[in-house]
C-alpha cells in the first residue's frame, strides 16, 4: 500500500515537544517499511494549497496522520484531517471532529459530564464564560490551571497548582496567565492521588478496506510513579517530566505496569470508563485516557487523547510491548483499522 506520513513540520528552533514529531515519523516509517508498504514523508505547514497540490500529484492510498497542530498552534490540529476528509483521502486514527473535541479540554469535559462520566469540576476559565452561561459551583480547595488547547503538558509547571478560597482567586490567576501567554486557560479541581492511563488499540483481525468501526483492545494500564517526589511537591506530569531530560521530574516519573491484586476492581472500572470514552467521542485506531484516582479510590477522567505520542520511548510503545506485541504490530493494527473508502463514490463538491 502507498502510505504518506503526514506531519507538522517543526519550526526552526522548536522546543522538544514540537520537535518530537520527527522522532515519531522515523519510528512509524520504519514500522511501515517492515510491513512492506511504499512510504513517503509529507511535511505540512500553513500553506494548505501546497499540501493539496502535493497530494494531487500522486495520491496515496492512505495517510498516516501525525499532525499535532500547524506552525506551533495546537488549536489547528484538526485542520489537516478535515482537509483530508474534503479530498476523500483516508487517514489513520480518529476523525477530525473527535480530534478537535478531545484537543479542546473544556469541550472534552463538557461531553464527559453530559455522558455522566466522572471528571473534575472546572469552576472558572479565561476568557470568562459567555454572558448568561452558568458556572459550576465553586468549592474552596486546590486547583490546577491548564491551557485549553495545548497538549504534551505545554506550559504545565508546579506553580499552576494553586489553593483558592474563592472563585475570584482563580479568575485573577487565570486572567494573568492568559494575558501573559496569549492562551486560554481554565481551572480544574486538583485530584491529589494516583495517576493511571489506559491505551486503547484497534482490535485484531481487521482487513484493510473493512467498512466498519473496530472495537478497541485494552493495553495494560500504566501508573505514574511519584514515590521519589519530596513532600509538598505537586504530583503532576508537567512539561519538564515529559521533555526536559536534565530535570528531576523527567527521571522520577516512570510508568509502571505492575498492580497489586487489590487493584483489580479499580482497573476493571477504568477499562469500562475508557471504553465509554471510545464510544462517546467516536475514537478510532488508537487512543489513551488519563485518570486520577483520589484517596477513596474514586477515578476521574482528566483527558482523552485521540492521538497519543507514538515515539518509541512514549507510553503507547511501552503499553504495546507490555501487551506482548512488537511496536511494528501495533502500527500495523492502526493502519488496518482504516476503512479505505473509494474516492469515486464520494460526491463532488457543488
Amino acid at each position: 500500500m502507498k502510505i504518506a506520513i503526514l506531519f507538522n513540520e517543526p519550526r526552526a528552533g522548536a522546543a522538544a515537544d514540537e520537535a518530537d514529531v520527527l522522532v515519531q515519523v522515523k519510528a512509524v516509517e520504519a514500522a511501515l517499511d517492515l510491513g512492506g508498504h511504499e512510504v513517503e514523508r509529507v511535511p505540512c505547514g500553513l500553506d494548505l494549497g501546497a499540501l493539496v497540490s502535493r497530494l494531487a500529484v500522486a495520491p496515496p492510498d492512505l495517510v498516516f496522520n501525525l499532525t499535532e497542530g500547524l506552525a506551533g498552534h495546537d488549536r489547528l490540529i484538526a485542520v489537516v484531517p478535515s482537509l483530508l476528509d474534503s479530498l476523500a483521502i483516508p487517514y489513520t486514527g480518529s476523525s477530525a471532529e473527535a480530534i478537535f473535541v478531545t484537543t479542546n479540554k473544556l469541550l472534552t469535559k463538557e461531553r464527559l459530564a453530559a455522558a455522566g462520566l466522572p471528571t473534575p469540576a472546572t469552576p472558572a476559565q479565561w476568557p470568562p464564560r459567555s454572558h448568561g452561561a452558568s458556572s459550576p459551583p465553586f468549592v474552596p480547595g486546590r486547583y490546577i490551571l491548564k491551557p485549553v488547547w495545548e497538549h504534551g503538558s505545554a506550559g504545565m509547571e508546579d506553580d499552576l497548582v494553586v489553593d483558592a478560597r474563592k472563585r475570584g482567586d482563580l479568575e485573577r490567576r487565570l486572567a494573568a496567565l492568559g494575558e501573559s501567554t496569549g492562551r486560554t486557560y481554565f481551572s480544574e479541581a486538583f485530584v491529589d492521588g494516583r495517576e493511571i492511563n489506559l491505551t486503547m488499540l484497534a482490535g485484531a483481525g481487521v482487513e484493510p478496506g473493512a467498512d466498519q468501526a473496530t472495537e478497541p483492545i485494552m493495553l495494560p494500564a500504566a501508573e505514574i510513579d511519584f514515590s521519589a517526589f519530596p513532600a509538598g511537591k505537586p504530583r503532576i506530569v508537567g512539561w519538564a517530566a515529559k521533555w526536559d531530560e536534565g530535570s528531576f521530574e523527567y527521571h522520577h516519573t516512570p510508568g509502571r505496569f505492575a498492580f497489586p491484586e487489590s487493584d483489580r476492581p479499580l482497573l476493571a472500572e477504568l477499562e469500562s470508563l475508557a471504553r465509554a470514552c471510545w464510544d462517546v467521542f467516536g475514537l478510532a485506531g488508537y487512543a489513551r485516557v488519563d485518570f486520577r484516582v483520589d484517596g477513596a479510590g474514586r477515578p476521574y477522567i482528566l483527558e482523552v487523547n485521540s492521538n497519543p505520542c507514538l515515539s518509541p520511548d512514549a507510553g503507547f510503545a511501552a503499553a504495546v510491548v507490555e501487551a506482548g506485541l512488537a511496536y511494528e504490530a501495533g502500527i500495523a493494527r492502526v493502519v488496518s483499522a482504516v476503512p479505505l473508502r473509494r474516492r469515486d463514490l464520494v460526491p463532488a463538491a457543488d
